[in-house]
C-alpha cells in the first residue's frame, strides 16, 4: 500500500510538472491589464510590469510606479502560484526597474531577480535592457543559478502607431547542463489608437523550438477611471477579457482567461504611482510631446 501511495505521488508531481511546463510561458507575463489582452501589449505597455517583457516602455512615465500581480491557485491548482513585483523610477540619466518573481510550491520553485534600464533618443525611439538572475529549486534533486539577458525597443512611426520588439533570454543560458530549459524568445507587435480612447494591438511571440503564437487585444477607455478590454491568441489557442479601474494614485486590474485544457481563470494586478494614475495615456502623450 505504501509503495502505492509513492507510485502516485511521483504520478502526481510529473503531472503537474508538466502542467508547469505548459504553462510557465503564459504564467510569466505579469499584470491583469497585459492578460486580458492576450499580452498583445508589447506595444502598448507603459506601466512597471514593462520591464518584464518590454522594458523600453519604462521609459514612457516620469513619474515612480510600483506593481504587485498575484495569482495563489490558476486554474484551480495551487501549485503553480506565482507572484510578480514590480517598480520604475525615472531619473535625470534614463529610468530604471527592479522586479522580483516566484513560481511553483515546495517541489519546485522558481524565482528571478530582474534589473532593468531604459531611455529615450530623440523623440520616436525607446530602448531598453535587462539582466536576470534566475534560481531553480527541485526538491532531493538540487538547486541552480543561471543569468539571462534581455532588450526591447520602441519607436513611434507617428503620435497613434507604435512599433515594438523585444527578445528574452538572448545569451541562451539554461539549467545544468541541458539545453532551452529557459526559453529563448522574440516578440514583436504592433499597437495602433484608433480614437484617442481606443486602441488595436497585434504582436507575435515566437520561442524557439514552438511555433509562433499570433495574440490580438482591444482596449477601450470608457472614461478616465474605467476601461475594458478583450483579446485573443493562438498556440496554445487563449480566449481573454477584462477591465481596468484608475482612482487617484491607484489603478486595479482584473482579467480572466481560458484554456483549451484547464477551463478559465481569474488574475489580478494593483499598481500605485506617486502621481495620479487617472488616464495614464493622457499622461503619456503630454510627458512625450504628442
Amino acid at each position: 500500500m505504501k509503495k502505492v501511495c509513492m507510485i502516485r505521488r511521483n504520478f502526481s508531481v510529473l503531472f503537474l510538472f508538466l502542467l508547469c511546463f505548459v504553462e510557465i510561458s503564459a504564467q510569466q507575463n505579469p499584470g491583469a491589464k497585459s492578460i486580458s489582452l492576450a499580452n498583445a501589449d508589447i506595444a502598448s505597455s507603459s506601466d512597471a510590469f514593462s520591464l518584464f517583457t518590454n522594458p523600453s516602455g519604462l521609459a514612457q512615465m516620469n513619474w515612480i510606479e510600483g506593481g504587485v500581480f498575484y495569482s495563489p491557485s490558476p486554474f484551480g491548482v495551487k501549485e503553480l502560484s506565482n507572484a510578480f513585483f514590480a517598480a520604475s523610477i525615472p531619473t535625470k540619466y534614463g529610468s530604471f526597474g527592479f522586479g522580483v518573481t516566484t513560481y511553483g510550491f515546495e517541489l519546485y520553485k522558481e524565482n528571478k531577480f530582474v534589473l532593468a534600464y531604459a531611455n529615450r533618443y530623440a523623440k520616436n525611439f525607446f530602448y531598453g535592457v535587462s539582466l536576470s538572475l534566475n534560481h531553480l529549486s527541485i526538491k532531493n534533486y538540487g538547486v541552480d543559478n543561471a543569468f539571462t539577458f534581455a532588450l526591447g525597443a520602441l519607436y513611434y512611426i507617428s503620435s497613434n502607431l507604435r512599433f515594438a520588439f523585444a527578445a528574452e533570454n538572448l545569451n541562451k543560458a539554461s539549467w545544468g547542463k541541458e539545453k532551452n530549459q529557459i526559453p529563448t524568445a522574440y516578440l514583436s507587435g504592433v499597437s495602433y489608437d484608433v480614437l484617442s480612447n481606443v486602441s488595436l494591438n497585434v504582436a507575435v511571440e515566437s520561442e524557439v523550438g514552438f511555433n509562433p503564437s499570433i495574440q490580438c487585444g482591444i482596449n477601450y477607455d470608457l472614461n478616465e477611471y474605467f476601461s475594458i478590454r478583450s483579446g485573443f491568441a493562438n498556440e496554445p489557442a487563449k480566449y481573454s477579457a477584462g477591465f481596468g479601474v484608475n482612482y487617484s494614485q491607484f489603478e486595479i486590474d482584473y482579467a480572466i482567461f481560458t484554456h483549451q485544457e484547464l477551463g478559465l481563470t481569474h488574475q489580478f494586478s494593483v499598481l500605485l504611482g506617486l502621481e495620479t494614475l487617472e488616464n495614464r495615456a493622457d499622461k503619456i502623450r503630454n510627458y512625450l510631446g504628442f
